[in-house]
């Protein structure tokens, strides 16, 4: 559910309102009753990446020349 909110009101009440988005509630911030902002939680931060996670899975295929028919369909031939 949407919550639209006053510029005027939400000064008066900005901390419940982090709140709200923070919980996940979506505010919208109204000026002259009209939508102007949105106020709504941030995504996650993505997960972290990490290094050698995939050991153990390529070959030493992976460094192989590729077969001519291949490599000439990369080469537009």
């Amino acid at each position: 559910m949407t919550l639209t909110v006053n510029v005027h009101e939400a000064k008066t009440h900005l901390s419940k309102l982090l709140k709200q988005a923070h919980a996940g509630q979506e505010i919208i911030l109204a000026k002259a009753g009209k939508p102007y902002a949105r106020l709504m939680p941030l995504a996650p931060a993505p997960a972290r990446r990490q290094p050698g996670r995939l050991a153990g899975r390529v070959t030493d295929a992976f460094c192989d020349p590729l077969p001519p028919e291949e490599l000439d369909a990369w080469e537009g031939r």
